[in-house]
């Protein structure tokens, strides 16, 4: 290099593998593991935000269909289908590696750490956080095996580098604790990727004494993962015989009066390879059936209406699933009669178990139960399903549809129905019968690869979790003098890696634990 002060300092160059290797050392450090597990729990915020396309794709629908600005763009950002988008999935992958490459490292110089002995003492102890001194009958040697076994009483490691001094430490369970929370995080990732993948859930309302097989045709709403083959699904049969609630119909007037006490749908039917099935589905205690899990997640009405045209045939019959407002169960609904001629006929309103009419509210319910059941609805003509656009079953889309005016032609059709009335509907339009009253069970069916790695995960990630914030990283340190006279003197101390209020406390009763071993040694030899 010349001299002078025209001379310049040529810095060496990165080059590509010297990047390559920052850039690694930066995605696999543990900020980095850190910063990325934060970015996934924002990055979910949308999912719960805003409607899923692959949880309810109508309500998703109506979602862009209300917001004619934002939705297209949130659609095309991937806020309706945030766990599948390549942005959330480039999070979880960077997650992945950023984790797998920390943890490779540190469980090889953890392995190596529990190997090698304790380090040796050190020259001056003094300085060390927690120091005690003493002294003990014997020569060094003895009070040098009292010190090892005072400390292995302890659960320390122990080692001798030399003659007059005793290296102990413990607390390596912490990192150990720390290393499985870790693996823990990476074990919960692959669950969920599992589950994910191969996983798949639907959803279904199944009145009583109807059946269904698990298909994809069949289900309400259906979401398989990304690699799930319809046709594997195992086609196992449920009939739901029986919907049973349980309200509290006692101290009227009170909190609890019409509040449920329990709910049961009794199930039978078979197993994909033909074995029979009969069992009772509760809140939080799931039916398994061919590796799924059915719940029973909701419950409501489904009056029994039949639906006759002005010559008697029937257009429509059947169970009619109304989905409760609140918790007198006062049900919204509607009758679909794809069938009608010259123009389709819809009826929407409300299913009424206990029925009053309130000067201010109008129709409501009073108790959850069927003691006054009724049926208030009313009567409209035209598309029913207008572009095809899916729609719930409990609503009725009345934009291509106008309303039936009764038959002075002043106000609109609306009916009013108890069980075993039959009303006619105006202009000849025929008749609707309000049959009988049906109880339906909402069922959720699931099928998770991933829940048993995912749950052995989440325990071991708690487990890891509490050896970390509970258990210390100590060293303690015993260096010995023989004076001479017959005695050794004692010097004890201390480190810790984090703040332990205990260190002190253990350094004097190491002190202490080896005067009262050397003096009972002492004493039974006088």
């Amino acid at each position: 290099m010349a001299r002078g002060s025209d001379a310049q300092i040529t810095q060496p160059r990165l080059g590509v593998v010297g990047y390559l290797r920052w850039g690694w050392r930066q995605l696999t450090s543990m900020r980095t593991a850190l910063f990325l597990l934060l970015l996934v729990a924002v990055a979910a915020v949308p999912g719960s935000v805003f409607p899923q396309r692959s949880i309810d794709p109508t309500r998703t629908a109506d979602w862009i269909a209300e917001h004619p600005d934002a939705g297209p763009i949130l659609d095309d950002l991937g806020a309706f289908e945030v766990y599948g988008t390549p942005w959330f999935s480039a999070i979880y992958l960077l997650l992945f590696i950023s984790l797998v490459g920390c943890i490779v490292p540190r469980s090889i110089a953890h392995a190596k750490a529990l190997r090698s002995a304790p380090p040796k003492a050190p020259r001056r102890l003094a300085r060390l956080e927690a120091r005690a001194e003493g002294e003990a009958p014997g020569t060094v040697e003895e009070v040098r095996e009292a010190a090892q076994a005072a400390l292995k009483k302890r659960r320390f490691r122990v080692a001798s580098h030399d003659d007059t001094s005793v290296s102990a430490e413990s607390g390596h369970v912490k990192e150990t604790g720390n290393l499985v929370f870790h693996t823990s995080l990476v074990a919960l990732i692959i669950g969920v990727a599992v589950g994910y993948l191969w996983g798949w859930k639907a959803d279904l309302i199944v009145p009583e004494g109807t059946s269904f097989v698990s298909t994809s045709t069949r289900f309400d709403t259906y979401a398989p993962g990304p690699l799930v083959d319809d046709e594997s699904i195992p086609p196992f049969q449920l009939t739901v015989t029986e919907m049973t609630a349980d309200f509290n119909d006692r101290e009227p007037g009170t909190q609890t009066f019409g509040q449920p006490r329990d709910f049961e749908a009794h199930v039978e039917g078979s197993s994909a390879d033909g074995t029979p099935i009969e069992d009772v589905i509760k809140v939080n205690d799931p039916l398994s059936v061919d590796g799924a899990n059915a719940f029973l997640l909701g419950n409501g009405y489904a009056p029994v209406v039949t639906v006759e045209d002005v010559d008697g045939e029937v257009l429509y019959a059947g169970p009619t699933p109304f989905l409760a407002q609140d918790g007198n169960y006062r049900s919204t609904g509607a009758v679909k009669v794809g069938a009608a001629e010259p123009q389709q006929l819809g009826l929407i309103g409300l299913f009424l178990p206990t029925a009053v009419v309130d000067q201010e509210q109008g129709p409501v319910s009073i108790f959850p139960d069927t003691r006054n059941p009724a049926l208030a609805m009313s009567l409209y003509e035209g598309d029913l399903f207008p572009d095809g656009a899916p729609q719930s079953v409990f609503s009725l889309d009345t934009a291509s549809m106008t309303a039936v005016q009764a038959e002075d032609g002043e106000d609109q059709a609306r009916l009013w129905l108890q069980p075993g009335e039959t009303a006619q509907l105006p202009g000849d339009r025929g008749s609707i019968t309000f049959e009988r009253i049906d109880r339906y069970a909402g069922l959720s069916v699931r099928h998770d690869p991933g829940q048993g790695v995912t749950l052995v995960a989440a325990l071991l990630a708690l487990a890891g979790l509490v050896v970390t914030l509970t258990m210390k990283r100590r060293r303690v340190f015993v260096r010995l003098t023989d004076r001479g006279d017959g005695t050794t003197a004692l010097e004890v101390a201390g480190m810790s890696r984090d703040d332990d209020d205990r260190l002190a406390e253990i350094v004097a009763e190491v002190r202490d634990d080896i005067e009262a071993r050397r003096g009972a040694v002492g004493g039974s030899g006088a």
